[in-house]
């Protein structure tokens, strides 16, 4: 009789053997939120593939669940146990970004995100140094002879990690702000003529007023964030691995940047080999609903349904708001379904429900769902390609203004602002999206061409972290603009040797004329004196 143990070896060595051809390890560095959502799905692919996946994780975490069973391993980073402190910071936050940013202009939003990245910094330092100042932990790690780290770089450190453990990393993201991480560490070109500024809602089309407030923007970024990351992160890096270094050099030497969009959501711009997109990786077809969700659906008959959340981060609005949004759904003739927390706004109407969570992915791919509201999360948004569903964007803060303005642009959307808008703006929002068929239509082309590809975004992706993991890297695609200098790259040297050359060449021809200019007044003078 075979033991049990020996079937389980077997099955193991089948599944590497048919799956990705070898097991690998891969040590994970992730972010919060909606990004560990997303992260989450490739990683239980890689688990899938014979893979042996391990996260560190902050003990402070919220949704990364580090308790329960998973076909993951988790390694805790030995942090102070404080969680009330980070409630509290990410409740503070989360009421900025809902009742403050939205009041606040493209730049002054973008101070207070800036303004909230330099108060967590320490935090995040603190949390670094727990990990590379750890001497077993690091031992541990370097002992596990890991073949990839998948990072996230919102959260600064864990190519400091790889640095530190001399493994080939590969980085998960939408964009960093302003696209500084890619523009300067992954040399990505950003021409600013028609390639907008993240954060500031423009599109591809810009006015000339607008390039120049895209060529504002970009310096902004340029400057006052990249001295913050100068300032402090370039000195710790250097600490750390005992060398003059800068964050932006250690980040560069990422193999592969999983990008979490595609051209269905973006617009033409030029982009490196080593820059993959997997925009809507983590969707899939719609499952059943649960029994009571589904009667409630269908009661709606021929008018259909309207599915309305504001993500995870955001569980209430101020009670005049929470009001102001219920009259206005009160009055469409579709039935809704409202992901929300808050307390019951009195202007609710019957064919409103409230829920603390709704399966939003299955809502959205309903035959019935007519309009999507979104507060213009990537997920959210990508769902609603994915299923063809038009949307109406309420953004509040960081990338989610951006992201409306993408499906604005492409006929896909319409935008309320939460601040200014009145219950009778959201009405017609909401009318204008179900009642005019161009949005669906446009919806529709989208999720035609996010279908129509040669490799899923979820296949990709795994592909390209086993690519890494089967050569040990993607040198044959890292641009040779790692190696020049600043003037290298913009060719001021050349310029500038060419500039001496041109004025070498008008000098020396001034100076001949010259010269024969006098040479020939002086024979004419001698030949008029004769």
């Amino acid at each position: 009789m075979i033991s049990k143990k020996w079937i389980s070896a077997i099955m193991l060595l089948q599944v590497c053997y048919t799956g990705c051809g070898f097991c690998g390890r891969v040590l994970v560095w992730p972010c919060d939120m909606s990004h560990w959502l997303n992260l989450k799905t490739i990683l239980e692919k890689l688990t899938e593939r014979g893979h042996e996946v391990t996260v560190l994780v902050s003990p402070q975490s919220f949704i990364i669940d580090y308790s329960k069973a998973s076909t993951m391993n988790f390694e805790v980073i030995p942090l102070p146990q404080n969680r009330q402190a980070a409630e509290n910071s990410l409740n503070d936050f989360l009421n900025v970004a809902t009742n403050v940013m939205p009041t606040l202009s493209r730049w002054q939003s973008a101070m207070k995100l800036h303004q909230f990245f330099i108060h967590i910094t320490g935090h995040l330092k603190l949390q670094c140094e727990s990990v590379v100042y750890n001497q077993s932990m690091m031992k541990k790690l370097r002992e596990a002879n890991y073949n990839v780290m998948v990072i996230d770089p919102v959260l600064p450190c864990g190519e400091l990690i790889a640095e530190l453990l001399d493994i080939p990393f590969v980085y998960t993201l939408r964009f960093s702000m302003g696209y500084m991480l890619e523009k300067y560490c992954g040399k990505l070109p950003v021409p600013l003529s028609y390639v907008p500024v993240n954060m500031e809602a423009l599109t591809d089309k810009m006015t000339f007023l607008e390039r120049v407030k895209n060529v504002m923007f970009s310096i902004f970024f340029d400057f006052w964030i990249q001295q913050y990351y100068s300032q402090f992160w370039d000195q710790f890096y250097s600490d750390v691995l005992g060398r003059p270094t800068t964050l932006c050099e250690v980040m560069g030497k990422a193999e592969i940047w999983l990008i979490r969009t595609y051209w269905d959501f973006e617009f033409p711009r030029p982009y490196l080999p080593n820059f993959e997109f997997v925009g809507g990786l983590h969707c899939k077809p719609a499952k059943p609903l649960p029994k009571e969700m589904e009667e409630f659906v269908q009661s709606s008959g021929d008018d259909g349904i309207v599915v309305f959340s504001l993500g995870s981060m955001v569980k209430n609005l101020t009670d005049e708001k929470a009001n102001l949004i219920a009259s206005a759904l009160a009055h469409i003739p579709q039935k809704v379904l409202w992901r929300y927390k808050g307390k019951k706004p009195a202007t609710l109407g019957a064919n409103t429900r409230l829920y603390d969570w709704i399966p939003q992915n299955d809502l959205l791919g309903h035959p019935k769902t007519k309009a999507f509201i979104t507060h213009g999360g990537t997920n959210g948004i990508y769902e609603a390609i994915y299923h063809g569903v038009p949307m109406v964007g309420v953004p509040m803060f960081a990338d989610q203004p951006d992201n409306i303005a993408h499906m604005k642009a492409k006929g896909a959307a319409v935008e309320v602002n939460i601040n200014t808008m009145t219950s009778e703006d959201l009405f017609n929002a909401l009318r204008t999206v179900i009642n005019d068929p161009s949005y669906k239509k446009n919806a529709t082309r989208l999720s035609r061409i996010h279908h129509d590809q040669p490799v899923k975004p979820l296949d990709r992706a795994v592909f390209w972290i086993e690519f890494v993991m089967r050569h040990k890297g993607a040198k044959h695609l890292r641009p040779a603009a790692h190696d020049l200098t600043w003037f290298q790259y913009h060719s001021f040297d050349v310029i500038g040797f060419l500039l001496v050359c041109v004025v070498t060449a008008v000098f020396l021809v001034t100076k001949c004329c010259l010269f024969s200019c006098q040479k020939f007044g002086k024979t004419g003078k001698k030949k008029k004196r004769e």
